[in-house]
């Protein structure tokens, strides 16, 4: 019975560690967002620079704890491994979800979105669980014990999960989670279908008698039915609270809104356009790749004057700096602005391509790996 309660332990916690680890790798540049977000909140901010190495570091250790303990491999220093990284992500997960200083903890990535508490449970089990493990890891036996294969077969994981985060950095992710992946129609994820309801909201507002100095608070609700707004000796005292009553649908886009440099809205002249679009995405022209950016701009030039192609470059960085950005590159795309969080989103990539039509994502590319123009042309903007 040890030994089964020990098998199962095992395969559990060695396979969410597997797919734990993978799941983020697909996505490295993602789960390096989210560690920008925990160092931010614990004043840590010198590693953020350094975000995207340690997410690919951090999924490789997590794959190849899981394949060891799978495997028997040095039970001891694996028990100890495991052990200490439960206890490091179980504090991390315990302070988000009391404190709210990260609302998702990214533990499976956008495949999976928990909340701080569910991620603080799942930490909670696979503790008790390591600790179940730790305690009886003299019992762990290898599935062989010749040391030179061992050696091998853990060398042949590191450098297999090692380029697995590797080349979905330079490449994209291998499955996009996001919403806005290959055949998404943007503008349909971006409203509440027919049907649905909205999040609801009560409106606390807190009220004070000119003449009598009375206090009392009132919902949005009582403060219309009582009229009370007519009464010129009630005044509104301080800012009305908004507490969320009842969670409603939640679209999967809800925070993008293009603009040009004034802010007028181009949202949905440039997402329904209903003929080819390059869209180039770079949310940070400081750090863009700038040998990227004169590959697409010169692409951007041959498609509008053969095909009359829109090409448009959206960005989170300041009209200014855009302008600087645009004089030195003698960018020829039209320039558009929208907030970083959906620039993120839309390709992991800085700068990112993505081909739309009618708000369809039709493709999508990261700079590493963007078809030329004859390509382009060939698939799709000759026919």
């Amino acid at each position: 019975m040890k030994n089964i309660a020990l098998t199962i332990s095992r395969i559990f916690v060695g396979v969410l560690f597997i797919f734990s680890g993978l799941i983020k790798a697909n996505d490295p540049l993602g789960f390096g967002y989210k560690l920008q977000e925990y160092f931010e909140v614990f004043h840590i901010n010198f590693l953020s620079p350094m975000a995207t190495g340690l997410a690919i570091l951090i999924c490789t250790l997590e794959i190849v704890f899981g394949a060891l303990l799978l495997l028997g491999f040095w039970n001891k220093k694996v028990a100890w491994g495991l052990l200490i990284l439960i206890i490091f992500f179980t504090l991390l997960t315990f302070v988000s979800a009391v404190f709210k200083v990260v609302t998702s903890c990214g533990c499976f990535g956008d495949a999976i979105p928990l909340t701080p508490w569910q991620s603080f449970i799942k930490d909670l089990i696979l503790l008790g669980l390591i600790i179940y493990i730790f305690i009886k890891k003299d019992l762990i036996r290898p599935v062989t014990n010749l040391a030179l294969a061992q050696k091998n077969i853990a060398i042949t994981i590191t450098i297999a999960s090692l380029l697995f985060g590797l080349y979905t950095y330079n490449f994209l992710p291998v499955i996009d989670f996001l919403p806005y992946k290959i055949g998404a129609h943007i503008p349909s994820l971006m409203v509440i279908p027919a049907g649905e309801k909205p999040d609801e909201f009560q409106i606390m507002y807190h009220l004070k008698n000119k003449a009598t100095k009375a206090e009392k608070d009132l919902s949005d609700k009582e403060y219309l039915k009582t009229e009370i707004w007519k009464d010129n000796n009630w005044e509104i005292i301080g800012e009305p609270t908004k507490t969320l009553v009842k969670k409603g649908y939640d679209p999967k886009i809800k925070d993008l809104i293009i603009t040009d440099a004034s802010g007028t809205d181009y949202t949905k002249e440039l997402l329904e356009n209903p003929y080819y679009s390059l869209v180039f995405v770079a949310y940070n022209l400081k750090d863009a790749n700038t040998k990227a950016i004169g590959d697409l701009n010169a692409l951007a030039l041959n498609a509008t004057q053969q095909f009359n192609i829109r090409s448009v470059l959206l960005t989170s960085s300041s009209a200014s700096d855009a302008e600087k950005f645009i004089k030195k590159n003698n960018l020829f795309s039209e320039v558009f602005y929208a907030d970083a969080v959906p620039l993120k989103s839309m390709v992991r990539a800085n700068p990112g391509i993505i081909l739309l039509k009618n708000g369809v994502v039709i493709n999508k590319w990261h700079f590493h790996n963007v078809p030329n123009f004859e390509q382009l042309s060939n698939k799709y903007f000759s026919k």
